[in-house]
């Protein structure tokens, strides 16, 4: 994660002394955003499912809820580090894939590094997600079962009855059994676009258009009237 990323934070503790402290140890790291910091349950768990929070400093022991519960309630809007004065919950914790967990009283140092290991794991998150996005996978002929394939390699896709063509930059087309409704599902829709009935292309590969046609190497494609629209609004916003 960029240093310059905010971190939108939650402190929730039954001891306002407790959340006192870390507010103030938020306050010293600016990438942290802290949103709110309270001792009541109900309030933490609104903010969390109404807003935008990626990461909850959350006590494991509190008296209308214990920690554990709060997280499975929640778990998969945002992460978590726990804190709490009882070294017991440790790997209670750590078996619901924590981020960390602080035992009290909690030093600035410590609570730094938690902080560190947070944007660590973020940032390889943030990886893995954008090569997923690079590549996908399809099912192949019988001679080959499935081609893995590069997104950026789509020069674009036609249509042909029950199969699809898949026109690359790097070599002859892959053919398979699939329709264009299948794949434009796996596909980024802001980077490519259906233009007629029996084509998908990749904006990025785009050499030259017309009102009627798109040219993409020595391919000419037509764009359908009913998808006109929808392709130059999508075209403005990918060179804007």
């Amino acid at each position: 994660m960029d240093k310059q990323t905010q971190i939108s934070c939650l402190v929730l503790d039954d001891q306002l002394f407790a959340t006192n402290i870390l507010k103030a140890h938020i306050k010293q790291l600016p990438q942290l955003s802290l949103q709110l910091s309270t001792t009541e349950v109900d309030l933490a768990l609104s903010v969390v499912n109404e807003s935008k929070i990626d990461l909850v400093f959350l006590d494991i022991q509190m008296p209308e809820m214990s920690g554990l519960d709060f997280l499975q309630r929640c778990k998969n809007k945002c992460k978590f580090i726990f804190t709490t004065a009882y070294s017991d919950y440790a790997i209670a914790g750590y078996e619901h894939d924590i981020v960390d967990f602080l035992l009290k009283p909690i030093s600035f140092e410590r609570f730094k590094r938690a902080v560190e290991k947070f944007e660590a794991i973020s940032k390889s998150e943030q990886l893995t997600a954008r090569v997923d996005r690079q590549m996908m996978v399809i099912k192949g002929d019988a001679k080959q079962n499935f081609y893995k394939i590069d997104l950026d390699d789509i020069l674009f896709i036609k249509g042909l009855s029950n199969y699809i063509a898949i026109h690359r930059s790097s070599g002859s087309p892959i053919i398979t059994y699939m329709n264009l409704k299948e794949i434009i599902g796996e596909l980024p829709e802001d980077r490519f676009c259906q233009v007629h009935r029996s084509y998908i292309v990749s904006l990025a590969h785009i050499d030259s258009l017309t009102r009627n046609n798109i040219t993409i190497g020595t391919a000419i494609i037509p764009i359908s009237t009913s998808r006109k629209t929808a392709f130059f609004k999508l075209w403005e916003r990918w060179y804007r």
